[in-house]
């Protein structure tokens, strides 16, 4: 069984983190999205109600072979408890790029699992960062987040 690993923060999931797992879904046989909790930073949005929130998206969108877990560890050693097979990564553009490649040349010297990169898709330019400001502002943010994270960052 292939099984890829996608981690990120997903303060807030947006379209295009949702545009990776989808891609992600085409291509593995199981695909854990992995909601990494870092001490050192502050979250915007409780993990445990963007869990339940993500696991709703993936029920609106028929996605069966993905699952959600929040984690505090590194993410390549969560991956490879979960006998991940790849690290998936989602790129926005060549900045992220960089810092990606970065992070996939420790994690798999440390881990041996290799990172395969996947575009955000043509809304991938907007980032949970951007959701969030707007949002802030009074803008409307329905077209970049799915409908049930729409209902929990509002």
């Amino acid at each position: 069984m292939k099984i890829g690993f996608y981690s990120g923060s997903f303060d807030p999931f947006t379209n295009g983190h949702l545009h990776v797992v989808k891609t992600s879904c085409k291509i593995f046989d199981k695909v854990i999205i992995g909601i990494g909790i870092n001490p050192k930073k502050q979250r915007r949005y409780d993990n445990v109600l963007m869990k339940s929130a993500i696991e709703a998206v993936l029920k609106s969108e028929n996605i069966s072979n993905a699952e959600v877990i929040v984690y505090d560890n590194l993410s390549s050693s969560v991956a490879a408890s979960y006998h991940a097979n790849f690290l998936i990564r989602g790129i926005r553009n060549d900045m992220d790029y960089g810092y990606e490649e970065n992070l996939s040349q420790i994690n798999e010297e440390i881990s041996g699992l290799d990172t395969i990169y996947i575009r955000s898709g043509i809304l991938g330019f907007i980032s949970s960062s951007m959701v969030v400001e707007l949002l802030e502002n009074g803008k409307d943010v329905s077209k970049y987040v799915p409908k049930d994270i729409l209902e929990l960052i509002k």
